[in-house]
Parts: C-alpha cells; sequence; structure tokens
C-alpha cells in the first residue's frame, strides 16, 4: 500500500486512492522509502517529550483512526489538559491548513507547536530536542541516508511530513459508490442520506465535493454557533461535568472537584486567536468528514460524543448568535432522515484502516516492508 504512495501513479495499485485527488508533495521534499520510515520512526518516539511519556502517536492513535476517542480533549505532558480535540492525520496531506484554527500552513513546520508546547510535549526548546536526538545512538545513519545530513529541526519536519503525507485513506464504499460506480457498494439508506446532506440539509456547503474527488471540506473557516455556545456554557459555570473514566463508562462530577485538581475551562477563540479580526470569532476549519464514523468525538472540543449528536446539533440550526453563519439553520429533519444522514456519515469510513495502523507500528505491509522506487508524482510550492 506504501508502494502506491511511493511510485508513479501509473505502476501502482490505486484502488486506495479511490475519491481522493492527486498527493502534491513540495518541490523541496519529495518522498523517499528512508523519509518515510525515519518519520514513522520520530512519530512513535516517545523521548521526543520533556520527560519521556508522550509520542506523537499518544493523541493520534493508529488503532484508533488517528485521534484518541478515549479523550475530549488531548492530555499532554503530566497530565495537563488542552483545550482541543486530537484531530485525525487521515489525509492530512490534503489539507490547506492545520490545527483546528489554520494556525499552520505546512506539515513541515506543524510538528514544531506540539513539541514546545506546555500541555502537549512540553520541550523546553528546539535545541534541546535535537541535541537529545543527536544522542540517541538508534537513529545513528538515519537522517544521513534520508537526507545526506545530521539531524536537524528542518529535516526532523520533512521526515514527519512525508510519513503524514502516506497515511491515505480513500475507496470507502460511497466511493466504490459514488465514484467506481458500483451500484451495490452502499445501502439505498446511504443513498438517500447523500442526497439530503447534498441537496436540502446543505451539508455539502462547506463539507464539499467535487466531480471526480471529495474530500468533504472547502478547507475554510466558518462560526456554526458551537463554540459561542460552549463560550457562554464556560461563562455560566457547569454545576457537574460529565467525565468518561472508561469507553462507555461516565460519571457526573461537581465542578468544583474538577477545579479543586486542575486548571478551570480556557476560552477558546477560534480563528480569532490566529488573525485577531473580530469577525472570525468562533470560526474553526471545516474538518473532513472521510471516516467521520471512526474518529469520535466531535467538534473541536471533542464535547459531542456520537454521530447522533452532532446532527441534532445542526437539526436544531446551532446556536444562535450575531455571527453564526448564515448557512446554519434549522433543518427539521425527521427520524429517518437523521438515520439515512448517519448512514451516509458511516459509509465514508474507508476500508485500509486496520493496514494502517499495522503500517503505522510496524512499517509492514501485508506482512513485507515494501520495496519500492522513491519517486512520485506532482509538486508544488512549500
Amino acid at each position: 500500500m506504501r508502494d502506491n504512495f511511493l511510485r508513479e501513479g501509473s505502476e501502482a495499485d490505486q484502488s486506495v486512492f479511490l475519491g481522493l485527488p492527486t498527493i502534491e508533495h513540495p518541490d523541496d521534499n519529495p518522498p523517499s522509502l528512508a523519509k518515510l520510515e525515519l518519520g514513522r520512526k520520530l512519530f512513535l518516539d516517545r523521548r521526543l517529550s520533556a520527560n519521556g511519556t508522550m509520542a506523537c502517536a499518544t493523541c493520534h492513535l493508529p488503532e484508533q483512526a488517528f485521534v484518541n476517542r478515549e479523550m475530549q480533549t488531548a492530555v499532554g505532558v503530566e497530565g495537563r489538559s488542552g483545550r482541543r480535540n486530537s484531530p485525525t492525520l487521515l489525509n492530512s496531506a490534503y489539507l490547506t491548513t492545520l490545527f483546528h484554527d489554520g494556525r499552520e500552513i505546512s506539515l513541515e513546520t506543524q510538528f514544531i507547536a506540539p513539541l514546545l508546547a506546555r500541555n502537549e510535549m512540553a520541550n523546553p526548546s528546539i535545541g534541546y530536542v535535537i541535541e537529545n536526538l543527536r544522542s540517541f545512538e538508534d537513529y545513528d545513519g538515519l537522517f544521513e541516508t534520508a537526507f545526506g545530513g545530521s539531524a536537524s529541526i528542518e529535516k526532523m519536519g520533512q521526515a514527519l511530513a512525508v510519513f503524514q503525507r502516506s497515511l491515505v485513506a480513500g475507496n470507502s464504499p460511497f466511493d466504490q459508490w459514488y465514484f467506481g460506480g458500483n451500484d451495490d457498494a452502499v445501502s439505498n439508506s446511504v443513498k438517500n442520506g447523500f442526497e439530503l446532506f447534498s441537496g436540502a440539509a446543505g451539508c455539502s456547503n462547506c463539507h464539499s465535493l467535487h466531480q471526480t474527488h471529495a474530500m468533504f471540506t472547502d478547507n475554510r473557516f466558518h462560526n456554526i454557533g458551537y463554540g459561542w455556545m460552549r463560550e457562554q456554557d464556560r461563562h455560566k459555570g457547569e454545576r457537574t461535568v460529565n467525565v468518561q473514566v472508561a469507553p462507555g463508562v461516565h460519571y457526573e462530577v461537581s465542578s468544583s472537584v474538577i477545579e479543586s485538581v486542575g486548571e478551570g475551562r480556557q476560552a477558546d477563540l477560534g480563528r480569532y486567536e490566529v488573525t485577531q479580526n473580530p469577525k472570525h470569532l468562533w470560526q474553526f476549519r471545516t474538518p473532513s468528514l472521510r471516516n467521520v464514523g471512526a474518529t469520535a468525538p466531535y467538534m473541536h472540543d471533542g464535547g459531542l460524543s456520537t454521530l447522533a449528536d452532532v446532527i441534532d446539533f445542526y437539526d436544531k440550526g446551532g446556536a444562535r448568535h450575531a455571527l453564526l453563519s448564515p448557512w446554519v439553520r434549522p433543518l427539521h429533519l425527521t427520524a429517518e432522515d437523521k438515520d439515512n444522514l448517519e448512514a451516509f456519515l458511516n459509509s465514508l469510513t474507508s476500508e485500509n484502516l486496520d493496514c494502517l495502523e499495522v503500517y503505522a507500528r510496524s512499517g509492514l505491509i501485508d506482512g513485507n516492508r515494501p520495496q519500492v522506487a522513491p519517486s512520485l508524482g506532482t509538486t508544488r510550492e512549500p
């Protein structure tokens, strides 16, 4: 499967890419097998955090579609909580902005913020990270083979970017039906849900698709009312907080107990924190809906647990306030409409997620390490 990522399109089985556009690589960072393996190793390495406990894969678990389904918001070094849910890394090759607020535009530099954030990997400086990395004997020769030089922050970012761009997941049942022409790939419920999604419900205004491919995102920022609503809740002060202690196990805990052992909830103003433009208050990047059935919980803070919860939120017209997107309105869906929409969303789950899990953890494809030519396709300016 990774050979599909590295080989020229004409040489590889393209089924995994069904429904996806061509991957574009920066001119100064073409993929190679050596970069791919180095990036995978860095992704899994807990030693890259301040106290050796956190890796990229701690919050982006390969076994859970590269999210953490047990956590509404990410938890970093020494149990320090973040404000936001960990987004999936699947198909991140196709995103034009990164993080929920779009504060980064390149996979080559995206990793720096988590490395340094106090509530993530908590390193004191980039120099500290690179000095440690150069001391690890198991990295001897790896940067030299991949890049022709010793470890640096730039090379580290390039290797991680190549690995992340390889996490490609298309070929969902929806793709097999809509782009592949297999009428039996999905149920009538899925087809009816898609008709509603792309028609009367207006979901495709933001979660867009094209004639030959679909990422189900416009890569833009919108205020759907959810961020504003959560800010109102924060100011009101919740008497109890629903705490998940294990998958499917929840307890209502007094807010005073939570505050006695940790920080209170912090404000999250979304895109405004990047641009400082008041028009961007509580705007967040439109997430791709690909594999959404496997990447719960939902919204920028993980506050909605199920797809049914998300559909209900939109059906009610979001949360009304002055900056709400005009595309968000009450939908007046029937119970059957909601079931059909959920069936459609679940049809966007790719069939190669198990393979990607094995690949991320071991580098193996179908039990073997890929032997491929390090070349590929189209490039763009970084």
